[in-house]
């Protein structure tokens, strides 16, 4: 398949047919185009062009581009649209791909659109979706499915999995139920093409199906998937009532997504916030992180102020030329130590206790201290600088390593336990503190050995 190209020219093309209204010619231009592209070409046009072109197609193709356009584009579109016309767009849907639009219009329209909706069992399932929370399994599932009854006869199930699958964009599996609807197995097609006719499900279904909990964190489900090569994986309540799937498509979009907001975290960027947002948004985003790092500098300045007759020294105010090395030593390696830890619990390979992993750093930030210690001695003895002073500086870079590592790991852990997104403990938070610590042990060690 040839990649396309979005290029200056087919989008000022495109915008002059629909400035001229020739719809045919239109038609024809973007007629092949995959709804991804499409998507891709309605993000650079404006507003009311966007509109037009929604509106010029039907709903089977119009539905999946909508799924594809960048958030704040699709919320602009969806507001020039009436109720009906996006009730039409969601019925051609997959019940996960329409909830998840659904899910961004305000109360009233989203009820309003759900009235308009032809199909009850659709607007049924829609309801429920959305009363989950979105990253949890019952928010990512998607009502559509391919099951069979224990008790149905192959010649049976064959006749009624050929109707649901009418409905299921992509059969990844064939869930067996008993008759209370509960989840007991899985049906090989191979099996099931190759028994008699007569045979029953319930002797030659496999009993052996991982599944979710329709409450279980998308996370969880994402590593449950990841760790037995899953492509889809049936969810079910707490009476284990078969109630939908999980695909892989809807797993790569959540830890897309995931990836991206623990990005922001670290970066010290709160909130889901996009590089063309307002002047205000972006603003309320950053202002927080940024206030914590000016209430660090502060701190960092009254432990200087602390220090200031010891710095009044001539002999030692070579001191405080080494004070952005320590400050960036302190947190380089917080940042280090924090981002292995959540990347390890993101992944769940952060085994045994935070005694045994704080032993592990602290041998691991010894080794750097020293290698890095001795390197300043020798920086020290090049520019001929008195030794003892090379040595509080090694000495006092050690200590702050070790500080900085042991920080960098126990809090990830800590948060995590406690319920909280690792991913803060990445960004101006740890390097903030690092760097109060760092100066303060700095000046404090020195102020030991040197006076």
């Amino acid at each position: 398949m040839e990649s396309f190209q979005l290029s200056k020219i087919l989008i000022k093309k495109i915008a002059e047919l629909i400035l001229a209204k020739k719809n045919t010619t239109l038609k024809k231009l973007v007629n092949e185009i995959h709804f991804a592209d499409m998507a891709e070409i309605i993000n650079e046009l404006s507003e009311d062009q966007g509109i037009y072109l929604i509106k010029l197609f039907d709903s089977e193709k119009t539905s999946e581009i909508l799924t594809e356009l960048d958030e704040d584009v699709r919320e602009k579109i969806l507001e020039g649209l009436s109720v009906k016309e996006i009730a039409d767009e969601i019925e051609e849907l997959d019940s996960d791909d329409a909830a998840d639009i659904l899910a961004e219009l305000s109360e009233e329209r989203k009820e309003e659109v759900i009235s308009k909706i032809s199909d009850d069992n659709l607007a049924d399932d829609l309801k429920e979706l959305l009363s989950y929370n979105e990253d949890s399994a019952g928010g990512l599932m998607a009502k559509e499915l391919v099951k069979a009854n224990e008790n149905w006869s192959v010649l049976k199930c064959l006749s009624e999995i050929k109707k649901q699958g009418e409905k299921v964009t992509r059969v990844h599996s064939i869930y067996v139920v008993d008759n209370k609807e509960k989840l007991i197995g899985r049906l090989s097609l191979k099996d099931l093409i190759t028994s008699p006719s007569k045979s029953k499900i319930k002797n030659i279904y496999i009993p052996k199906v991982d599944s979710v909990n329709v409450l279980e964190k998308g996370e969880d489900v994402a590593k449950i998937m990841s760790k037995y090569d899953l492509e889809a994986i049936p969810v079910v309540d707490d009476k284990t009532h078969l109630v939908g799937r999980i695909t892989i498509d809807d797993i790569v979009d959540f830890i897309k997504e995931e990836a991206e907001e623990d990005y922001l975290i670290a970066a010290g960027i709160q909130g889901d916030v996009e590089a063309d947002d307002s002047i205000f948004e972006l603003t309320k985003a950053r202002l927080p992180w940024l206030f914590l790092g000016l209430v660090g500098g502060l701190g960092s300045v009254f432990i200087l102020e602390g220090f200031e007759e010891f710095m009044n020294n001539p002999s030692y105010k070579a001191l405080f030329f080494f004070t952005p090395l320590i400050a960036a030593m302190a947190g380089n390696v917080g940042v280090q130590s924090s981002a292995i830890i959540v990347q390890g619990l993101a992944n769940d390979v952060v085994k045994g206790s935070l005694l045994n992993r704080l032993i592990k750093e602290l041998g691991l930030s010894l080794i750097n201290g020293v290698i890095l210690g001795l390197l300043t001695i020798v920086f020290g003895q090049v520019i001929n600088q008195p030794i003892e002073l090379s040595l509080v500086i090694s000495l006092s870079m050690l200590c702050v390593i070790v500080v900085a590592a042991l920080i960098g790991t126990s809090i990830p852990i800590i948060l995590e336990k406690r319920g909280i997104d690792p991913a803060i403990a990445t960004g101006p938070f740890i390097t903030t503190s690092n760097d109060i610590f760092g100066i303060f042990l700095f000046f404090y060690i020195a102020k030991i050995f040197l006076l």
